[in-house]
């Protein structure tokens, strides 16, 4: 059975830093590409940045370019996502998802999903 389980999320003011990570019970973690999702509050669900397999591409939505950094231990079968610089638009649920090999940026093409954590950013 496939989990993943999101942590690190908070209230944090504008300018502040966060780190999530996302701990993944699958059979060989390595294989699958994993992404960061966000859904603020009355919006869809939006790509934020997805890493591949061996962690050696990584993608991310222009709005966190700069600001955002994904990586991933596949030793601890986690992955993660270090946000600085953080601002109230970056409010929302953030879900962590996995897809087995290639990346990708569509939340349709992922596999699986976590329940999400809560980032709430003040100005």
């Amino acid at each position: 059975q496939v989990q993943l389980v999101e942590s690190g999320g908070g209230l944090v003011q504008a300018g502040g830093s966060l780190r999530l990570s996302c701990a993944a019970s699958i059979r060989a973690f390595s294989s699958y590409s994993m992404g960061w999702f966000r859904q603020a509050p009355g919006k869809g669900r939006e790509f934020v940045a997805a890493i591949s397999w061996s962690g050696g591409s990584t993608y991310y939505a222009d709005s966190v370019k700069g600001r955002f950094t994904i990586s991933r231990d596949n030793a601890k079968n986690t992955v993660y996502l270090q946000m600085n610089n953080l601002k109230p638009e970056d409010t929302g649920v953030f879900y962590c998802a996995a897809r087995y090999y290639r990346v990708a940026e569509a939340d349709y093409e992922y596999d699986y999903w976590g329940q999400g954590t809560q980032v709430t950013v003040s100005s």
